[in-house]
């Protein structure tokens, strides 16, 4: 008799994907939510408040071993373990009220302010802790659940993660990465400030970040940026005292719209960060005059929105000549006054960052922030990238620019990155790889022209009105020197595709013929 085959007990990792998908799979019977967009953020602050209260927990035990008193972000009946951790406990139209409602009657069974209300209202000691962190993330965020027992039945699934165990967390921390990319595949038209992760990790990783330098994304989104960031420091940390530079004095973000803000909140805490620094503002928000040294960092990557329009508010806060309603130009003009200036022999700050082709090739107000950045920064490399790398979020074609504060610039580097051969453009199904990006790596620190790298007297841009679009003039001469034989066959090729079409065409008239009749 043939022995029974033993089922292999899953992973942690298949636990935890499992825990998720029975999550998403009982929102999707709540009528109050439709569709990604709305039960990744639910998920989230479900997530969120189970995350903090297990943090609360471990520094509740480290207090008391030291004999010191601890004082809560959240205080009694609204931590997650009086009102979500027992199976049993409240449900129903009674979960939601207490949620949702300014009063409502807590678990422990007194009248008081609603969870939501509650929360909103913490407020830290200094305006910099964690309290303030909650009640911002919860300012703007709704319960869009209205089913009390399927919310129930979320939050006690959600109770069996462990957030205290560093190996869940690092499994949840991917996992939730994949749900964020799924939610902005969802978005449609709105996810097209998504920027793919091989792009984030080139520019992270030739724009180095040290362990020591304060690293700034502006416009953080998800926090893609700076999760990337975090890793790369990460891995430069030997001590506690590095660990503690990592957690207190190196990632900073500034993200205005509150579901991205709570969103990368999260992907933050997930990776490691305890105290994420991103301010909740918009970043454009501040007079650039009265930006000063204090306030300047060393590093500077970031996707900044294109397009969009500012109010009147913020247009003032940029000189006369240099305002504009595309935003990629004011958070151009934000980043180079952020930068830390090169001062007594040190290297001033540097930037990695994406921008529309209309930035290369933009006059008039374009031109003039063109003009400033190259007389007062060396903008010393810009990478072009192939057509359709932010597909299916937008096609406008897109550029790398990588520049220092210890300019002027005098010549700039231009790679043009090909698309993989046999391919005409990338998809949700087939995008671009960082793979793609190891040629430009290897070049990055040993350059020499190619047929896709050449470099340009900053004079010749400054002729041309600081016009920054100049074309491969290595691809143009490989096109005129190609071999005979070679053009030979393109030409067969496409004398091929034309009698192809030729076919179908005259295959279509006779069936119109035959419809006719």
């Amino acid at each position: 008799m043939a022995k029974k085959k033993e089922k292999t007990p899953k992973t942690t990792a298949q636990q935890l994907a499992s825990i998720i998908k029975s999550c998403r799979d009982i929102m999707r019977k709540d009528k109050g939510l439709s569709g990604d967009l709305d039960r990744l953020p639910m998920l989230t602050w479900i997530m969120f408040l189970k995350f903090l209260d297990d943090m609360e927990k471990i520094r509740e035990t480290e207090a008391e071993l030291k004999g010191e008193r601890y004082k809560p972000a959240i205080e009694p009946p609204y931590r997650w373990r009086d009102w979500a951790a027992k199976e049993d406990g409240i449900t129903g139209d009674e979960l939601i009220a207490f949620i949702n409602n300014d009063e409502a009657v807590r678990p422990d069974g007194s009248r008081g302010p609603g969870l939501f209300a509650y929360l909103r209202s913490l407020r830290g000691d200094d305006g910099s802790d964690r309290r303030d962190v909650i009640a911002t993330v919860f300012r703007g965020t709704i319960n869009r659940m209205i089913n009390g027992y399927l919310l129930r039945d979320v939050i006690n699934k959600v109770n069996t993660i462990n957030f205290t165990s560093s190996e869940e967390i690092h499994t949840l921390s991917h996992l939730y990465e994949t749900m964020l990319k799924e939610m902005r595949d969802a978005a449609g038209d709105s996810g097209e400030f998504y920027t793919p992760r091989p792009v984030v990790r080139f520019i992270v990783e030739v724009i180095d970040p040290k362990l020591g330098e304060k690293v700034l994304d502006p416009a953080a989104g998800t926090g893609g940026f700076l999760v990337e960031a975090f890793e790369h420091l990460k891995k430069q940390c030997k001590t506690t005292e590095d660990y503690e530079i990592l957690q207190k004095r190196s990632i900073y973000g500034g993200e205005a719209k509150p579901l991205p803000y709570l969103l990368c909140q999260m992907n933050l805490l997930l990776h490691g960060l305890e105290y994420p620094q991103v301010d909740p503002g918009n970043s454009l928000r501040f007079p650039l005059r009265e930006i000063g040294d204090k306030d300047r960092v060393d590093v500077i990557i970031t996707n900044p929105p294109f397009g969009g329009e500012e109010e009147p508010g913020i247009l003032s806060n940029f000189p006369e000549d240099k305002r504009t309603a595309e935003t990629a130009l004011l958070f151009l003009q934000l980043i180079m006054r952020k930068l830390r200036r090169s001062i007594g022999g040190q290297k001033g700050g540097r930037c990695g960052m994406v921008v529309p082709n209309g930035t290369l090739f933009g006059d008039g107000v374009c031109a003039r922030i063109k003009e400033e950045l190259l007389n007062k920064f060396n903008l010393h490399t810009i990478i072009r990238l192939p057509k359709g790398v932010f597909a299916p979020y937008t096609d406008i074609e897109t550029n790398l620019l990588f520049f220092e504060r210890d300019g002027p610039t005098k010549e700039i580097w231009y790679y043009e990155v090909p698309l993989p051969e046999g391919r005409k453009q990338y998809t949700k199904t087939k995008p671009m790889r960082f793979e793609e990006f190891k040629p430009v790596i290897e070049w990055w620190h040993n350059r020499e022209e190619n047929e896709h790298a050449w470099k340009v007297p900053v004079e010749d841009v400054i002729k041309n009105n600081y016009n920054l679009d100049i074309k491969n003039p290595n691809k143009a001469k490989a096109e005129e020197y190609r071999p005979p034989e070679e053009i030979v066959a393109s030409i067969i090729e496409k004398e091929k595709r034309i009698f192809e079409l030729m076919q179908e065409i005259q295959a279509q008239i006779r069936k119109g013929w035959g419809d006719a009749e």
